[in-house]
């Protein structure tokens, strides 16, 4: 451990935004999974969404280049489970899809709590989740293709919710709740002592001033 990163981490979890995330509606290749959580970890998202159609699906280490460690995926049954949960939360539905009277995706405020909902290539995002959507947006496209890459749409949707959000100066004022921000600082720079005090269910450690563990917590 260095004081360079502690002080850095702390830096990206200060500029975490847990009111923007995105939710993926059966996105099964996952280079496009892994790829959409680079761009989360880019923007300051600090939670994504998923349904996954197979518990076997991983996000692909090379593609996400270590991102997993960075943001939590928290996986749901079903898309209706997942929206209602994010509903109960204060989050908007925007489903990113292609459909006639979609609107351009600029024109939203991307500043409000807001849950991007994303489907699957070729496919997109399923009727059942858009019938529970707040909004639909789309990308417009000049050029012969119909679509783009589900992976690269999220980026351009995200990188917009970026612009947005910095010049409302949201990233210069921490969002986080305190004592998940701490716990989510242990995880991040020691992951073995994060699991050693789930496992036992002990308070996770405080930190000293170059991000140390002070003490270990003694377990029963």
């Amino acid at each position: 451990m260095t004081q360079h990163r502690y002080l850095r981490a702390r830096e990206v979890l200060d500029r975490r935004q847990p009111d923007l995330t995105v939710v993926l509606d059966n996105v099964h290749k996952p280079h496009n999974f892994s790829a959409i959580l680079r761009t989360c970890d880019a923007v300051g998202v600090f939670e994504a969404h998923a349904v996954w159609p197979s518990p076997r699906l991983r996000p692909h280490q090379g593609r996400a280049a270590g991102t997993d460690r960075w943001i939590d995926v928290r996986t749901h049954p079903t898309i209706e489970a997942a929206i209602a949960h994010l509903k109960a939360s204060g989050f908007s539905i925007v489903a990113a899809h292609p459909a006639p009277g979609a609107t351009d995706f600029r024109s939203l405020d991307y500043t409000r709590p807001t849950a991007l909902l994303l489907g699957a290539e070729l496919l997109g995002v399923s009727d059942e989740a858009l019938a529970l959507a707040d909004a639909t947006i789309s990308i417009p496209l000049v050029g012969m293709v119909p679509s783009l890459n589900v992976s690269v749409a999220a980026a351009v949707i995200l990188y917009e919710a970026q612009r947005q959000r910095e010049d409302a100066g949201l990233y210069r004022v921490p969002h986080l709740d305190p004592a998940l921000r701490h716990e989510t600082l242990v995880e991040w720079l020691h992951p073995d002592v994060a699991d050693y005090c789930r496992r036992k269910g002990l308070p996770f450690p405080d930190l000293d001033e170059d991000g140390t563990v002070t003490k270990l917590p003694a377990g029963p």
